[in-house]
Order: structure tokens, then C-alpha cells, then sequence
């Protein structure tokens, strides 16, 4: 076969184009493919030298440019040109390529691009869209040096197949995938909306169940049930035979909440104040407010200085457990093996003893995350991390944590300190928080209801 006779590519060409088309390679059809200039970037120089950390989403970022100093005789070879194409040959973004749609001021391209130039003749943005198209990508990747940098050469390009078709068309196909980006676009935006809604839709949705459950609009009230007011009673005798047997202290300043000329007013000291600006909604006229200081105890573990590195040994008949964050988050009251000599355990400590039907909370990172503790827990402490809860008025335990869930979660969150690692909010305002109380049968009624949505829900 002679050197000029024309050879057959039938087999190289990946698919069938219009008569009116024609398969080109890219350097055939290029007026020059020119490596770039390499130069070291500097604050100030000649000229202004464009990188490929300098191109990001089809844009030259010019103010991150930096500048190089190059003689005036080279710089006509390497000066970029309004619809040149660049390529990134080597690095984490090889074949990545950039149409110059404008040049703000005089400007070269660094040596880790390729410019390619070529006859005006053909569409500068059909070109640039072949370049994001997946037979450009199968191409490179096949001529691309597997290597720890991968690189891709001007000849890789150059042999590149393009499909040509007539300069007219070329402009009517930039057109149309103009206009169809455009829904691209609009879809791509509905689906990361859909997106963010499906991920957030299972907290929104029981955030919504616990809403209607505090306010007491998920189960109708029952005339038959004993009001809470009566409850409250019950309360605050429990409160007083706590404090007299001396297992509680004794209020200082004791809060008394009741309704008025459909208003809420709270007593403290004697004093009357209209609290209805703590209240973010209604409750059913059967129901009362109590704060959370008047239904239970609540006490952080001691400081991290309190529990030091020497203190802590292996398990003995002379240790004690001390309950880290983790045994709330991962609901198992046996995990962790920290343990303090039983010397430590004096008047101080006890004061942070873990005991049966005690619910534990995390205080800082998963904050607001409970366990109850069992039966058969072991002797032991609170860390730092930890809050114990322990709640002594006559109500339903499973209520109080659907309300901590929903508001007093929340509110810890919003009161928080920190950024890296929250934390529970500060106890004078946690204590102060204001709890919805219904009658207990309808404290049940709404248990059950939250448990049965949630279940039917886990099966959506």
C-alpha cells in the first residue's frame, strides 16, 4: 500500500453519522495544538499566566490569576485568544477543557495546559460541547497514561475522532442543548429539592406527630378523665413528702402556674407575672403547666477535673462504674469499662449515683439522646457527659420523653454553647421550661397513638 493511499477507518469510527456529516481527527482540523509556558507564579509580574486551579465551572476565576515574567518575544506564542479552547493534559483534572469566551486583560496559559486553535470555519461551542461529550471522554481515557499523575499528551488529542457536521447545524445543535440544559438544570434543582425533602421527611414528619401530641391535638379529650389539675395536686404533695423525708430540697422559690381570664400566670415568692410570651401554643382547658424543676431531679456528672486518669482502675469488688456518653447513645447500660476506686465514692460522688428507672441523657455532641436505666443496672456514676433525670411526680414516663423529644431536645439544641461539640443548655434555663400536663389517662391515650403512627410509618 502506498504511503498516500487512503486507508480504510471503518472499524475505528464508534457509530453511523448523516451523509452530510463527516468523521475528522481533531489535529487535522486544529490550526495548532500548543503546550503552555512554564513559569513560576508570581504576586506581580509581566503578564497575567491562567492555571488550571484557575478554571472552575467553565469560568476563568481572574481574580486568583496569577502573574509570571516572560520575554516579549515568547509571549505572541503562548497569548490566549477569544475562543481558543484549553486542556488540562495532566493532574486530577486531566481533560478538563475551557472555552475562552472573553479575556479580561493580557494573559498567557501555564504549562500544564494545552491550547488548542482552529479554523473559524467550524463553531467554537459545538467543539467545546464534543469536549464534554462521552465519546471525547472514552477517547482520553483510553490514550491517558496510567500513571500516579495522569497525563494526556497533544498527540492523544490530536488522533482524537470528531464527528463534523456542516457549520450551520453545528450551531443549531449548540442551540438545542442550550435550551435543553435549561430544563436539565431545572430538573437537577427539583431533584436535589426532592432529595433534601425525602432525607428530611421522617424527622418533619415526627417532629409534626410530637407537635400535634404536646398541644393536644392528636387524641380527643375524654370529659371522663381526671383533670390535670388534680394531678398537679398530687404533684406538688409528692414534692413536699420528698422534701420532708429529705431525699429532695426544698424550693427556694417555688412556681405556682395557673389559668386566668383565659391567660397563663405564674407565682413565685408571692409575686404574680403573666407568662402567656413563654407559651409558643394553646393546651386543651383539661390541661395544666408545671415547670420541669416541680416533676423531677436533674443533676449533670461531675466535671472532667473531678474524674482524673489516676482515679480510674480495672473492674474489682473495689470499683465503681462510671456511665459514659455512649451508653445513652447506644442504649446498652453494660457498655463501657471505666471504673474509679471505691475511695473516691464519698459524699460528692453520690450525689451523681445512677439508679433503677433513671433516665441518663447525653450532653454534649448527640445531645438529647435518653436512656432509662433497668432493673439490674450496675453501682454507678455519671461522666461528664452525662445528665440523670429522675423523675418523681406521678406521670407517664414515655409522655415526659415525647416531650423531651420534641421540645426539650430543641431547646437544648438552641441554647446550646459551643460549635464543634454542643451541649445541654445551662440547668437555670433547662429547670425553667415549661411542661404541658394532661390528665395521665390521656397521657396513655397519646402514647399509644405516637407508637401506633410510628410503627405504620416505619412501613410506608
Amino acid at each position: 500500500m502506498g504511503k498516500n493511499e487512503p486507508v480504510s477507518i471503518v472499524d475505528e469510527v464508534p457509530f453511523e453519522i448523516p451523509e452530510s456529516w463527516c468523521w475528522e481527527r481533531w489535529g487535522n482540523i486544529s490550526e495548532s495544538i500548543q503546550y503552555g509556558y512554564n513559569a513560576p507564579a508570581k504576586d506581580q509580574g509581566r503578564i497575567k499566566m491562567v492555571r488550571i486551579s484557575d478554571i472552575q465551572d467553565n469560568s476563568v476565576i481572574w481574580n486568583n490569576v496569577p502573574y509570571c515574567d516572560i520575554s516579549e518575544a515568547e509571549i505572541e506564542t503562548y497569548l490566549l485568544k477569544k475562543n481558543d479552547i484549553l486542556f488540562a493534559r495532566t493532574g486530577g483534572t486531566v481533560g478538563k477543557s475551557y472555552l475562552v469566551s472573553d479575556v479580561q486583560e493580557e494573559s498567557i496559559y501555564a504549562g500544564y495546559l494545552i491550547r488548542t486553535r482552529y479554523s473559524n470555519r467550524l463553531c467554537p461551542q459545538y467543539l467545546k460541547l464534543f469536549m464534554e461529550s462521552p465519546l471525547y471522554w472514552e477517547q482520553l481515557k483510553v490514550g491517558t497514561t496510567a500513571t500516579a499523575q495522569p497525563n494526556c499528551n497533544g498527540q492523544t488529542l490530536g488522533k482524537m475522532f470528531i464527528p463534523i457536521p456542516p457549520r450551520n447545524e453545528q450551531m443549531r445543535i449548540v442551540e438545542k442543548i442550550n435550551q435543553l440544559n435549561t430544563w436539565v438544570d431545572k430538573y437537577r434543582i427539583s431533584e436535589t429539592k426532592l432529595k433534601s425533602l425525602t432525607e428530611s421527611f421522617p424527622a418533619c414528619l415526627k417532629k409534626s406527630i410530637l407537635q400535634e401530641a404536646v398541644m393536644g391535638k392528636l387524641v380527643p379529650q375524654n370529659p371522663n378523665d381526671e383533670p390535670a389539675a388534680i394531678l398537679l395536686e398530687r404533684i406538688r404533695e409528692e414534692k413536699k413528702h420528698l422534701i420532708t423525708e429529705g431525699k429532695l430540697k426544698k424550693d427556694k422559690h417555688e412556681s405556682i402556674i395557673y389559668r386566668r381570664d383565659n391567660s397563663h400566670y405564674e407565682k413565685i415568692d408571692g409575686e404574680e407575672k403573666c407568662i402567656d410570651d413563654e407559651l409558643s401554643f394553646d393546651i386543651p382547658e383539661s390541661w395544666a403547666l408545671i415547670r420541669l424543676n416541680d416533676i423531677g431531679e436533674y443533676r449533670k456528672g461531675p466535671f472532667g477535673s473531678s474524674l482524673t486518669k489516676s482515679m480510674f482502675v480495672p473492674k474489682s469488688d473495689e470499683s465503681i462504674k462510671v456511665y459514659e456518653q455512649k451508653n445513652a447513645i447506644q442504649k446498652n447500660h453494660t457498655l463501657g469499662e471505666y471504673y474509679i476506686k471505691k475511695e473516691y465514692y464519698d459524699e460528692k460522688m453520690t450525689g451523681f449515683t445512677v439508679l433503677p428507672g433513671d433516665i441518663i441523657v447525653s450532653c454534649a455532641g448527640t445531645i438529647g439522646e435518653t436512656y432509662i436505666m433497668p432493673e439490674n443496672i450496675e453501682l454507678g456514676i455519671i461522666n461528664q457527659a452525662l445528665m440523670r433525670m429522675r423523675i418523681f411526680a406521678p406521670i407517664n414516663i414515655d409522655y415526659f420523653l415525647l416531650y423531651f423529644d420534641y421540645v426539650i431536645k430543641q431547646e437544648a439544641r438552641e441554647h446550646s454553647k459551643g460549635s464543634a461539640i454542643k451541649n445541654i443548655p445551662p440547668f437555670e434555663i433547662f429547670k425553667k421550661i415549661i411542661f404541658p400536663l394532661p390528665p395521665l389517662e390521656e397521657q396513655q391515650r397519646i402514647v399509644d397513638a405516637v407508637n401506633n403512627i410510628m410503627e405504620r410509618c416505619n412501613h410506608l
